[in-house]
């Protein structure tokens, strides 16, 4: 058994005392992260089987890029088992990734932030645009699957991804909240409810809930709550915050409502708040967003540039899709 995961980078000595510092540099390279020659000894067959969550920031689709690339370069079959996309696989949101400037581990190829695709269309595309030696490749379809289905809809048990990815809820509210991670907001890493809080100890919750909840963004009410990481920013520090909670997901945008946070909370805490400037301009796939974050352009000038990213893109899955 091999991890794709840091298998052959040593941690330095006290790392949990900078852990996210640590993450935001692991995260960005593809150093540890690809499949080394040894591994590939005696391998007939590989086999992709792991559930994704329909966010390019989430990091098994490179995983699986990466795989696909060392069996193409290896003469080895690579054979995907399809799995739902949990958000749906229609709407999508955000800016397409400026390639090749801005891919990294947390966004390889140029799709936007909420894709609407599955992994097996994913393998597709990137087998067919992007990887410079085609990958003998296989997709296995579900059966049963609709484009417009959430994964509560499906027989499926949720099991957790990964330890940060506990619920449906998390999943749907990621393609948003993640770009908090480029900055100095808790994102709710260390908590019972990830990326759905969020928040700092300079920020008072009842103050941004209000403000906030006066913004009547579609899908979604704020609640103040407090909490205290167990680990990650500001471990063992009572943060003040919000709670995101979805009354209807299907109108709920989470990058543009992440846009709002963004930007509501720099303005109130404009002493306290930071950009991670290199970090956020990785995960969102380009440095505009935030250059007009920091120039004051409205939201909803923001979101219009990338309407017709979105239109381009859904064109370019199209022979890709299959349901």
């Amino acid at each position: 058994m091999f991890s794709l995961y840091g298998q052959s980078q040593k941690l330095k000595p006290g790392i949990l005392e900078n852990l996210d510092e640590h993450m935001r540099a692991f995260d960005t390279v593809k150093s540890a992260k690809v499949l080394e020659q040894d591994m590939l000894q005696g391998i007939d067959v590989m086999v992709y089987d792991i559930q994704d969550v329909g966010t390019r920031i989430y990091t098994y689709t490179a995983t699986m890029a990466y795989c696909m690339e060392a069996c193409a370069q290896n003469g080895i079959a690579f054979i995907v088992l399809d799995r739902p996309n949990p958000i749906n696989g229609i709407d999508m949101e955000g800016p397409i990734l400026e390639y090749p400037q801005y891919s990294s581990f947390v966004g390889l190829y140029p799709v936007p932030v909420r894709h609407g695709m599955t992994s097996g269309e994913l393998a597709l595309l990137f087998n067919e645009n992007y990887l410079e030696e085609k990958a003998d490749l296989t997709v296995i379809p579900m059966e049963g699957w609709e484009r417009d289905m959430w994964f509560d809809q499906t027989s499926i048990p949720w099991v957790p991804p990964s330890p940060n990815m506990p619920s449906l809820e998390t999943a749907t509210v990621y393609p948003g909240q993640v770009f908090l991670e480029g900055t100095n907001i808790s994102e709710g890493r260390g908590t019972d409810h990830p990326f759905e809080l969020f928040g700092a100890p300079w920020i008072k919750g009842c103050e941004l809930t209000k403000e906030l909840n006066a913004l009547h963004l579609p899908g979604i009410f704020f609640k103040e709550e407090q909490f205290t990481p167990e680990f990650s920013k500001f471990r063992s520090e009572l943060c003040g915050g919000v709670r995101i909670l979805i009354q209807a997901r299907q109108e709920y945008k989470p990058f543009a409502t992440a846009l709002f946070i963004l930007k509501t909370t720099a303005k109130n805490y404009a002493e306290h708040f930071v950009f991670y400037d290199d970090y956020f301009d990785q995960i969102i796939g380009n440095s505009k967003v935030r250059d007009k974050l920091v120039d004051d352009l409205s939201i909803p000038e923001i979101l219009k540039t990338y309407d017709s990213q979105i239109e381009q893109f859904d064109e370019t899955r199209k022979p890709f899709l299959l349901y």
